[in-house]
């Protein structure tokens, strides 16, 4: 959609509704909270010596992605967080630095999610290029969808959603190091989504999302940049269109964590959209599920 938010505040949304209950995840609170729950029993948990601070995360459909979301969110189990800040992708509309939903709730099938306006405000203070453009949240997928997770596993929390399209250090880094500022004194969590590889068949998609995942668990986000970028270059298909759509946000999440003192990213699970019966293999989706710690 060629709809471009320019850098201006807009009014506020109380209440932002659910876009995709009912399609990208069953909009029945029981049927929900059931199938939820069948992802997180059905995933293992990783034992780690360290302390969670962020988690990576699919957003498609949970008939698709769903049985990986879990892996990452049970290692929620247990655990307890003031704010969950979370960085996804703008699939509609263009945006200029990064859109924050600043004031209000979100609403899912299973109640509402209250965002910490303190907490998005200083964000805001802090770069002038994060700017509160609910309009821009109405519709999008990315971030809906981890939220009936949070919302089985914890309680008592607030969030923070922040869109992003412009993957760019000069968008990235100041992104980054607002985020882990204000997160450094308070009891959060953060989240990226992203979906992998875009399109390709099974067989390339497996190798295309391996090359990601190697990639990442340096945990670097200018290494990851240059291994997709030079993977792009020699591999081009047809139906080839990305190894991983949310670069703007995964880059960010990495960066804050790092600077939040995170010194272990590791992979949880991964596939893809072919290895559910649903799910055909001429042109597929990749898929992974990211702890990180420190």
């Amino acid at each position: 959609m060629a709809i471009s938010w320019k850098r201006k505040a807009a009014q506020t949304e109380t209440v932002r509704s659910p876009a995709v209950a009912g399609s990208f995840y069953p909009d029945s609170p029981k049927v929900l909270s059931a199938q939820v729950g069948k992802f997180i029993d059905d995933a293992a948990l990783h034992e780690s010596d360290g302390t969670l601070i962020g988690l990576i995360a699919p957003h498609a459909g949970y008939v698709y992605s769903g049985h990986v979301a879990g892996y990452a969110y049970k290692q929620l189990m247990g655990q307890s967080f003031d704010t969950v800040v979370l960085l996804g992708l703008s699939h509609r509309y263009r945006i200029d630095g990064a859109a924050i939903y600043a004031r209000g709730a979100f609403r899912t099938p299973l109640g509402n999610i209250q965002i910490d306006e303190d907490l998005a405000a200083e964000i805001m203070r802090l770069n002038s290029n994060i700017v509160d453009l609910p309009p821009t949240h109405a519709n999008e997928h990315s971030l809906e969808v981890q939220l009936p997770f949070l919302q089985y596993l914890l309680s008592d929390f607030r969030i923070v959603p922040i869109l992003l399209q412009d993957d760019s250090p000069e968008n990235v880094v100041p992104l980054s190091q607002a985020i882990a500022e204000v997160m450094s004194d308070r009891f959060c969590l953060l989240i990226g989504s992203t979906d992998l590889c875009h399109y390709p068949t099974y067989e390339a998609a497996r190798k295309s999302d391996q090359v990601v995942i190697e990639a990442i668990e340096h945990f670097d986000s200018d290494y990851l940049r240059q291994q997709m970028d030079e993977y792009m270059r020699i591999h081009p298909t047809q139906n080839f269109h990305c190894m991983m759509c949310s670069t703007g946000a995964i880059y960010t999440t990495m960066r804050a964590a790092k600077a939040l003192g995170g010194n272990r990213l590791e992979v949880l699970k991964s596939a893809n959209s072919g290895d559910v019966p649903i799910g055909g293999r001429d042109q597929v989706v990749g898929y992974m599920a990211v702890g990180i710690y420190r």
